[in-house]
């Protein structure tokens, strides 16, 4: 059994789907989380004061643009690879080398390129800061990954066809990641709201 070929259509309809997903992701997340966005200035362009009403920024479609452009073909790749390097191949013994493949190869640089894009979208000027970024991550990532991976490998072995393992894949890791961009806003939210009453009794102190 073979996977099915992807045609050029296919990849731009993955790749829009991937760069949709990322866009809500970061919309949802920072609705969930209560973080508004910034107010852009009084004389900004009127569709700017749209999207702040929406609670879309620029990070908003800069996650779409990551999506389309490197997220999507990295899946589509990796994904493809890992399929045909198992074609045919549907014993116990293939799906568990499917397990450790998937774990142990394409978790590590999906996880690698997500923080190494994240850097960049935040901020990162330099190769030193994105190669930091990835470092302190990397493992808290991971971790993550090797826990929801090997199930979500179980469930698309047994129930999801071999030409819909991209677009599932992709679902789960939207679902994961507006979970985890929430939780994300929602601590840094709530440290932000701390700092004011930190500094007055910090002011206290001196006085």
């Amino acid at each position: 059994m073979s996977a099915t070929p992807v045609t050029k259509g296919t990849n731009s309809l993955l790749s829009s789907r991937t760069g949709t997903f990322c866009f809500l992701q970061e919309v949802l997340g920072s609705s969930i989380a209560g973080v508004p966005v910034k107010k852009p200035a009084k004389n900004a362009p009127f569709v700017l004061h749209i999207l702040a009403a929406l609670n879309v920024d620029l990070k908003a479609f800069k996650m779409a643009i990551y999506g389309f452009l490197v997220s999507a073909p990295i899946s589509h790749y990796l994904t493809g690879t890992l399929q045909k390097a198992f074609a045919g191949r549907t014993g116990t013994a293939a799906k568990i080398g499917q397990l450790l493949a998937n774990s142990l190869i394409i978790s590590p640089i999906t996880s690698a390129v997500f923080l190494a894009s994240m850097a960049v979208i935040n901020g990162a000027k330099t190769v030193d800061d994105i190669v930091k970024t990835v470092k302190a991550g990397f493992f808290s990532v991971l971790r993550v990954s090797w826990v929801v991976s090997p199930v979500t490998m179980v469930f698309a072995q047994k129930f999801v066809p071999l030409e819909l393992w991209v677009p599932f894949f992709s679902t789960v890791q939207f679902a994961l990641g507006t979970f985890f961009n929430t939780r994300v806003k929602q601590q840094l939210r709530i440290a932000d709201e701390k700092k004011p009453g930190q500094d007055k009794k910090d002011d206290d102190k001196h006085e």
